[in-house]
């Protein structure tokens, strides 16, 4: 699903009313009813509490208004502060305010502090808020008697679902400025918007719902959005199908360089995370003193013995038997469990260098670039790389708190630097390509914040680049696959017990619901 800034929406409103003949206030019935109906179908509490709805004077307030006729024809009694006089409203809002009054909602307005201060008492009552007070075009944060209220609203702790966006958030950006409203949920109108996806904003969010409401996909589309939410559907359009009359050379063979001596689980990860994310033929090769402890751990894949010092890690002439290997394989995953001795960093390099095959790297295999990003730059193969936030903070030289306080633009610097496809694990993880394209993925959990997880997404996108997926698909896919069969385990288990090898296990199961949909579009 298509994530599109505050230009992006109002363009697409734009071209649905002027072009398309759709009447905006066709569009804002269908936003206030589709809110109404989610509040009712998620919020039973509604009808034993108090329900304010605060209005500004633009659209959002006007989409707001909708929502408290909607809930008022349900026999509800919303109690609607209108944070404007009521002649400042226009076109779509002032008729909205007109219908909702026609169908006997109570309004008072509100333009001051002092008349805010009247209603702030009844904030002791624990009322449910439904904030319309700013949409998406809001800059610079919250002003005036609508600041005042948002202090107070955040103060007072109430339940808050925001329209759109929490009011004071603006659209485009992760930065919080000033103290915009905390929001339990949002119900987001057409598309999610960049703040809804990209922290610290998104922690204001709350969890969201996507409320359609009446702009056609070809408006959408026309804003072409380098900008995806990265849920099921998305994924389950990348899933390649499989062939009756395939063989296991039809879904490719993966070479993966991994493990040394007491990391040998590392290169087990990714290899299960590869063969259960559908690889046809698997490889490991690894310091030839861990294959018995490799073997024991997976049956299914094959193993080759690389040169190994006495420290059991790689030895001078691994590159080459790598560049040996790969000749007869498809694709290539390099890095968990190598190790960072500095002999090992220089035949990583040199495997990446010689590479000709699509590439996904990690760990280890990163760590061998620090601070010399560039270096990635320039063999023939495609190359996707999955930092976590402090490995990709050593690609670029800077501190960890740099990469987190703007990942979407650390992952770019990255993605420009190594002309990679980069993979910026964490919440919300991040696929950035070197051409703009951006995803953000849609789930995931805290438990999977565990030794081993980052290996088996290198198996699992690994496992896609030698299915043939290009680059940017391979990515998206293991990282939803990924994340997915984390949600699965982590329902089944809970956070706090689940280990890499319960995502491994939920791999099948992750997939297979992809496959049902693919199946069923």
């Amino acid at each position: 699903m298509e994530i599109l800034t505050g230009r992006q929406m109002r363009e697409a409103d734009r071209h649905a009313i002027d072009v398309m003949g759709i009447p905006g206030l066709q569009l804002m019935e269908a936003a206030g009813r589709g809110v109404a109906e989610a509040l009712l179908e998620e919020q039973p509490s509604l009808f034993s509490r108090p329900v304010w709805i605060l209005c500004g004077k633009g659209n959002n307030g006007g989409d707001g208004l909708v929502v408290a006729r909607e809930l008022r024809l349900r026999e509800l009694h919303p109690h609607v502060i209108l944070l404007a006089r009521a002649t400042d409203l226009t076109g779509d809002a002032a008729a909205s305010l007109r219908k909702a009054r026609e169908a006997g909602v109570p309004i008072v307005e509100v333009t001051d502090a002092e008349a805010w201060s009247r209603e702030r008492a009844g904030l002791d009552a624990n009322p449910i808020v439904v904030d319309a007070m700013l949409g998406t075009g809001v800059s610079g944060g919250p002003r005036g008697t609508i600041a005042i209220v948002i202090d107070d609203l955040n103060d007072a702790g109430v339940e808050v679902f925001s329209i759109d966006l929490p009011s004071g958030l603006e659209a485009d950006a992760p930065d919080v400025v000033g103290r915009p409203l905390r929001a339990l949920r949002t119900y987001t109108l057409c598309r999610p918007k960049p703040a809804l996806v990209q922290e610290p904003a998104a922690a204001l969010c709350g969890s969201f719902r996507v409320i359609p409401i009446g702009i056609p996909d070809e408006a959408v589309e026309r804003q072409r959005s380098r900008m995806e939410w990265l849920d099921h559907d998305a994924a389950a359009s990348l899933l390649p199908p499989r062939d009756a009359a395939s063989h296991k050379g039809t879904y490719g063979h993966l070479l993966a360089v991994a493990g040394s001596l007491g990391k040998a689980g590392a290169a087990a990860l990714l290899a299960r995370g590869a063969l259960r994310s559908g690889v046809g033929l698997l490889t490991v090769a690894t310091p030839a003193g861990v294959l018995p402890t490799l073997a024991a751990h997976s049956a299914e894949c094959m193993t080759e013995p690389l040169p190994e010092t006495a420290a059991g890690v790689l030895d001078a002439g691994a590159a080459r038997t790598v560049a040996t290997l790969a000749a007869t394989r498809d694709a290539l995953a390099v890095g968990p469990g190598l190790s960072n001795a500095p002999d090992v960093a220089r035949e990583i390099r040199e495997i990446v260098a010689r590479r000709t095959l699509p590439v996904v790297l990690d760990a280890d295999g990163l760590n061998a670039f620090a601070g010399d990003a560039a270096a990635l730059r320039g063999a023939a193969g495609p190359l996707v790389i999955t930092p976590h936030p402090g490995e990709a903070a050593r690609l670029l030289g800077v501190d960890t708190r740099e990469i987190q306080a703007d990942r979407l633009g650390a992952a770019r610097r990255l993605a420009d630097a190594t002309g990679a496809v980069v993979v910026l694990k964490g919440h919300r993880t991040l696929v950035v390509s070197h051409d703009g394209a951006v995803a953000v993925n849609a789930g995931g959990n805290p438990g999977m914040a565990t030794g081993g997880s980052g290996d088996v997404l290198t198996g699992t996108v690994g496992a896609f680049l030698a299915r043939g997926l290009d680059a940017f698909d391979a990515a998206r896919l293991g990282v939803h696959a990924h994340a997915a069969a984390g949600d699965l385990a982590a329902v089944e288990l809970g956070q706090d017990g689940l280990i890499a090898g319960d995502v491994v296990d939920r791999l099948p199961a992750a997939l297979l619901a992809l496959s049902r949909t693919r199946a069923a579009s």
